[in-house]
């Protein structure tokens, strides 16, 4: 408020200097009002173009940096998440028919499927995998993942945030159970929940991290494709 009264003030010395040197009051009228006039356009301008055209260029270079975190994550965590979150899904081969074809597609492809996925119907069989061996997967990643936490940019990137708190839940649940042979229905159903909320952004976040590698690295993309977690014969050799 105290700078901009001082400019205020500013102005009017101004204003005022120019009177007593040109004793013409109407051309600071005209300017002052021509100056008025041009603000709108000038607001335009600054605000919805050129800051337009800079907030994108920054938010690419963000997006960039954070898809460098997200890779990094997949690489040590999420992939092998997958394939463990996998192994409790009945209907695991209708979900891996969906993705098994990534090598082929197009941009266009990743984005329907981006669209079809959130309605997918999960059905986790608790008793389908191995949760102990879970637990410990997670537990071990506990310091890792929140390095990821520590990320500010990641604080940008909705979606990826809500999976690591998904995540972080799960492991939570899980590492405050001993044992997992005489729980209640109930509870079984309530893990069940917490692995389906998981699995499902995962799910989203790893689609989205092959079409970010498909359309920026294409020798990532290669070897993510060929060790994709939803192929139960895929190999890291090229054949």
């Amino acid at each position: 408020m105290i700078l901009s009264a001082l400019l205020l003030f500013l102005s009017a010395v101004l204003y005022f200097a120019h009177f007593l040197i040109f004793r013409d009051s109407r051309h600071i009228f005209i300017y002052l009002l021509g100056d008025v006039a041009f603000l709108p356009v000038e607001v335009l301008f600054v605000t919805l173009i050129i800051n337009q055209l800079l907030s994108s260029r920054d938010k690419r270079v963000k997006l960039k940096k954070l898809n460098m975190v997200i890779g990094t994550f997949f690489s040590e965590v999420g992939s092998q998440l997958l394939q463990r979150f996998l192994k409790f899904a009945k209907n695991e081969p209708e979900l891996a028919r969906l993705v098994m074809h990534t090598r082929q597609w197009a941009d266009r492809d990743f984005a329907r499927l981006l669209r079809q996925l959130p309605d997918f119907a999960y059905v986790i069989d608790i008793h389908g995998g191995d949760l102990p061996g879970l637990k410990t997967h997670l537990c071990a990643q506990r310091g890792f993942l929140l390095s990821l936490l520590g990320n500010a940019n990641l604080l940008e990137h909705d979606k990826f945030t809500d999976l690591l708190w998904a995540v972080f839940h799960l492991t939570d649940e899980l590492e405050h159970r001993r044992e997992f042979g005489h729980l209640p229905a109930v509870d079984l159903e309530h893990l069940a929940q917490d692995l389906r909320r998981a699995f499902a952004l995962l799910t989203l976040e790893w689609l989205a991290y092959m079409r970010h590698l498909r359309h920026d690295y294409p020798y990532l993309f290669s070897l993510a494709i060929r060790t994709n977690p939803f192929d139960s014969k895929a190999s890291p050799i090229v054949s």
